[in-house]
């Protein structure tokens, strides 16, 4: 087997490999096959893939075929280095080394990997190439971070807010008693003062009650069609915010129905495009706010360190000015808002209502433009 030999020529005994890249595109060792690294066999005088792996396959989204028909440099956009770094390689100057690259996909995001090339001494018109990819490890760090941060997050604001709601109780029944009893007396010059007591025990109540409200309802699961959710979000904030904001849908209708509740759903995303609304105040007020809805199918995609065959992709975007800097990594922290009516709690509510869908939220913001994405698992 070729690809037995490419094992082999890495521990410096193997007998060379043929010229035909044909040969060892056809030779698949099932080991390659299976490792979820990119591995990637070229030639080093014209640059083509002589082979690919199926990991390889799916970050490129590019069959084997179309790899092996393509200029290999023209998909990076340091080609050039990439380029320069093989050719060294094959004269001889060191037998392995590494680099970053950005590798651009036409119609999609450019994407950032780690690039390992090795020589291969038994094989000198090949290179292996292994990718890594970058953002997946970065954005696996973070989402086990804002998943510990959540879970210490919900324990503290679950008794934190039973402990308030306790004393609350009996400062506003004792307010309620004192009001009485200065009617009694005809004091009802002082009975607004127990009336400022009584309202702002109301209000801290409402606040308490918002903070435990993921925790009060039972997790209703049945077939959701997302669509029908962002239909209802739509209605509604449109009826908030009749004039200048126009809501924008790019549905995919081959998104199939999802396992979850639809109340919590409608009030994540709801949470989501209110706050948007409510930032994109001044925008609306000259016409020209803008709020788009993106939904997409994700194949292939980590969610919690579980990876899913299927995923709804969902994207809320708007023109507004952005989440401040300063807040902008704490936004779904419990009391943390931009806004100096804000509660902050929306956000909060929003990540427990998708986390407890097995789902992730994120959020990439700038001046102009700020996108939410929700990746909710299909392969229940």
């Amino acid at each position: 087997m070729v690809l037995k030999n490419l094992i082999k020529a890495r521990k410096g005994h193997a007998e060379p490999l043929s010229d035909d890249a044909q040969l060892v595109g056809s030779a698949l060792l099932p080991g390659f096959e299976s490792l979820p690294t990119v591995v990637l066999v070229l030639d080093k005088r014209t640059l083509r893939v002589a082979f690919a792996n199926p990991s390889a396959e799916a970050m490129l989204d590019l069959s084997r075929r179309q790899l092996t028909q393509m200029a290999w440099p023209d998909l990076f956009a340091n080609g050039d280095e990439l380029v320069s770094t093989i050719a060294s390689i094959a004269e001889h100057r060191f037998h392995a080394t590494h680099l970053d690259a950005t590798l651009e996909r036409p119609g999609r995001e450019p994407l950032h990997v780690h690039v390992i090339v090795g020589f291969l001494e038994s094989a000198p018109d090949y290179v292996l190439l292994e990718l890594f990819e970058i953002e997946r490890h970065l954005k696996s760090d973070r989402e086990e971070r804002i998943h510990d941060l959540t879970t210490v997050n919900k324990h503290l604001i679950r008794n934190l807010a039973h402990e308030i709601k306790n004393p609350l109780g009996g400062i506003r029944g004792a307010a309620q008693l004192l009001e009485f009893e200065l009617g009694t007396l005809n004091r009802d010059d002082l009975r607004e003062y127990t009336q400022v007591i009584i309202k702002e025990s109301d209000r801290l109540q409402t606040l308490v009650d918002r903070l435990l409200e993921p925790h009060r309802h039972p997790h209703i699961v049945g077939d959701v069609n997302i669509h029908e959710v962002c239909e209802r979000v739509r209605a509604l904030i449109l009826a908030e915010f009749p004039r200048g904001l126009t809501i924008e849908r790019d549905y995919d209708v081959s998104v199939p129905d999802l396992r979850g509740d639809k109340e919590q759903l409608i009030q994540a995303l709801l949470n989501i495009m209110r706050n948007a609304a409510q930032a994109l105040r001044e925008r609306i007020s000259q016409g020209d706010a803008r709020i788009e809805i993106r939904t997409r199918v994700a194949r292939k995609v980590t969610i919690a360190k579980r990876l899913c065959k299927l995923a709804l992709d969902l994207h809320i975007t708007d023109n507004g000015p952005g989440i401040p800097e300063d807040i902008r990594d704490r936004i779904f922290y419990p009391l943390v808002s931009g806004r100096e009516d804000g509660t902050g709690l929306g956000l909060t509510l929003a990540q427990n209502f998708v986390q407890q869908h097995d789902g992730l939220i994120e959020v990439d913001s700038r001046p102009g433009h700020t996108e939410f994405q929700i990746l909710l698992p299909l392969d229940y």
